[in-house]
C-alpha cells in the first residue's frame, strides 16, 4: 500500500513536470498498462493530493518509522518530538490515533495506512450540489459552447449571484474526472476536441500536397497593412476542411474583424473551377464594403483565384508555404467546425441547409476576443454601419 502510494506520487509528479506517460511510468517503476489506467481514470487531470509532498506539515512514512523506533526504545513523547522537530502534541496524537488497543506496540506501516484511509475528505462539488447551475452548464455544453464561454456567460447573466459562478477549469474537471461526475461524460459531443482525457497540444503536421506554385499568386507580404491590425472590416480568410481519404470537403470563410463564419457547400469536387464558382456565389451575397480581400493557403483548389477575384470583385492573397499561422483566425475556426464535422467522416452527406445551420450556431457563440459579443452580433453591427454610410452617401 505504501509502495503504491509512493509510486503514484512519483508518477503524477513526473506527469506534472511535463514527462510523457511512458517516461513517467519508467521514473516511478510502474508498468505501462497501470500508468495508462491511472491516467485514463483521472481523465488526464493530475490529482493534486498526489503531487503534494509526502511529508512536511503532516507526518509521513519516514516520520512514522522514526517514531516507531524511538517508541520501542522507550523514549518519551517530548524526546521524540525534539528529535523530529515536531510539537509534543503531534507525537502524542499520532501514538493515540494510529495504534489500536489490540496492538502491543505502535507500528509505522499500519499507522500510515490508517492515516491515509482518513485523509480523503470527498465533498460535494459546486455543480453537483446546485442543480440550476448544473443545468445551465449542461445545456450550453450541448450547444457546443466552450467551458470558458460558459463561465463568462454566467458572470454576465448572474452578476450578483455567487452561487452561479463557476470557473472554466471546474467545468473541465467535472467532465474529465470520473469521480467528480456532476456532468455527463459524453465529451465527444460537448468539447470541440472530442477527447475523453486531456492531452498536450501536438505539433502541426506539414501538409505535403503543396508542390507546384500556383500561377499569378499575390503573396501575403503584399497585402495592405490595414488587414493585419483588423481595424478595417471586410477582409476574409479561407480554407477547405476535408473528409475521409480527402474525398469530400467544405469551404470555410471567416471575417477577420468579427470572426463571422460562412460555409461553402462543395459536395462533389474541389477542382479549381468548382471552388472558384462556389466561392464567388458566396462572396457576392456580401456588400462590396465587406468583401475587400481573401487570404488562402497555397492549395491547388485555388488555382482559379484570378477568375474568383474578377467575378467576385475581391483581392486574393496567398500565405507562405507551411505557414498556417498566417491564417490564424481561419485555423481556429476550422478547429471549432471539427466539432460538427469530425475528421475521417464523409463531408458530402451534409446539405447546404445543414451547413447554414452550423454557421448560425457557431456565429451565435459569444467570443472572448469580441468582448463576449457573438460574431453574428458584431457582423450585424458592421452591416448596419455599412447601410447607414451608403444612405448618407446617396443623399449627399
Amino acid at each position: 500500500m505504501l509502495k503504491m502510494r509512493h509510486d503514484r506520487h512519483v508518477f503524477w509528479c513526473s506527469v506534472a513536470a511535463g514527462l510523457s506517460i511512458q517516461a513517467a511510468a519508467d521514473a516511478s517503476g510502474l508498468g505501462l498498462n497501470s500508468a495508462y489506467a491511472w491516467f485514463r481514470q483521472s481523465g488526464g487531470v493530475t490529482p493534486q493530493h498526489l503531487v503534494q509532498p509526502l511529508s512536511g506539515r503532516f507526518l509521513g512514512p519516514m516520520d512514522r518509522a522514526a517514531i516507531m523506533v524511538a517508541d520501542r526504545q522507550g523514549q518519551s513523547v517530548r524526546a521524540i518530538a525534539a528529535m523530529l522537530g515536531r510539537s509534543p502534541s503531534t507525537i502524542s496524537r499520532e501514538l493515540r490515533r494510529n495504534r489500536r488497543h489490540w496492538m502491543p506496540r505502535y507500528h509505522a506501516g499500519q499507522a500510515q495506512l490508517w492515516a491515509e484511509s482518513r485523509a480523503p475528505r470527498p465533498q460535494s462539488t459546486k455543480m453537483a450540489s446546485n442543480p440550476v447551475l448544473r443545468e445551465f452548464v449542461q445545456t450550453r455544453l450541448d450547444w457546443k459552447w466552450s467551458p470558458e464561454q460558459i463561465s463568462n456567460q454566467l458572470r454576465h447573466d448572474f452578476p450578483d449571484e455567487e452561487a452561479m459562478r463557476v470557473s472554466a477549469e471546474t467545468i473541465y474537471r467535472s467532465i474529465y474526472v470520473q469521480s467528480r461526475g456532476s456532468l455527463k461524460r459524453e465529451v465527444e459531443v460537448k468539447l470541440r476536441t472530442g477527447r475523453v482525457i486531456r492531452k498536450p497540444r501536438r505539433q502541426a503536421v506539414v501538409d505535403g500536397r503543396r508542390n507546384a506554385p500556383i500561377a499569378g499568386m499575390v503573396m501575403i507580404s503584399e497585402r495592405p497593412a490595414e488587414v493585419q491590425d483588423r481595424a478595417v472590416p471586410g477582409h476574409w480568410e479561407g480554407d477547405l476542411i476535408v473528409g475521409s481519404r480527402n474525398q469530400s470537403q467544405i469551404g470555410t470563410l471567416v471575417e477577420r474583424t468579427t470572426r463571422y463564419c460562412m460555409l461553402v457547400h462543395l459536395p462533389g469536387s474541389k477542382e479549381a473551377d468548382v471552388v472558384a464558382e462556389a466561392l464567388t456565389d458566396t462572396i457576392k451575397t456580401l456588400p462590396s464594403e465587406l468583401a475587400k480581400s481573401l487570404t488562402w493557403d497555397q492549395g491547388v483548389e485555388m488555382a482559379g483565384h484570378q477568375r474568383l477575384a474578377l467575378a467576385a470583385g475581391i483581392e486574393v492573397y496567398f500565405c507562405d508555404p507551411r505557414s498556417p499561422w498566417q491564417r490564424g483566425t481561419n485555423e481556429n475556426t476550422n478547429g471549432l467546425l471539427r466539432q460538427y464535422f469530425p475528421k475521417g467522416t464523409d463531408l458530402s452527406q451534409h446539405t447546404a441547409e445543414h451547413l447554414a445551420f452550423v454557421a448560425r450556431e457557431l456565429n451565435g457563440r459569444p467570443r472572448k476576443t469580441l468582448g463576449w459579443k457573438t460574431p453574428a452580433q458584431a457582423f450585424e453591427e458592421l452591416l448596419l454601419a455599412t447601410q447607414k454610410q451608403a444612405g448618407v452617401a446617396t443623399t449627399t
